[in-house]
């Protein structure tokens, strides 16, 4: 019982005085679900300053052959604009970017360019970790 007392001070310590993360990678799983279900895999980086971040992502998304369901591959890159400290734990931001895209079905491709922006908040959770919402 005296080992669980310990470990639990060790760690409210650590998370109380954590550093903020000034990078941070993203490997992720998921689905595109038009035309049929297919696997899309890819990572993510960033990192951020005081003001200003910056973040890079790749992703591939593969083909259907038996639909004509085509392939996806898409690198982005965005700029993101934030209040320099969080506000009652909700830090602010705006994002600005673009992203390159391969489209392949069958022997035809299709590659293009596609700017985004927006913005949302990072909601702070427990030192430094954080819920972002876009």
């Amino acid at each position: 019982m005296r080992r669980f007392g310990i470990a639990a001070v060790v760690l409210g310590l650590t998370l109380a005085s954590a550093a903020p993360a000034l990078a941070d990678a993203t490997a992720f799983l998921g689905a595109t679900t038009t035309p049929t279900n297919r696997q899309a895999r890819g990572v993510a980086l960033g990192t951020g300053l005081l003001l200003f971040g910056f973040e890079f992502e790749y992703s591939s998304t593969t083909n259907d052959a038996a639909t004509g369901a085509p392939s996806l591959k898409v690198g982005s890159a965005n700029g993101l604009l934030q209040t320099p400290v969080p506000i009652f734990g909700i830090q602010p931001y705006a994002t600005a970017g673009g992203s390159i895209y391969r489209e392949r079905i069958g022997s035809g491709t299709q590659t293009g360019f596609a700017p985004n922006i927006g913005g949302g908040l990072k909601i702070g959770l427990a030192g430094p970790l954080r819920l972002r919402v876009d």
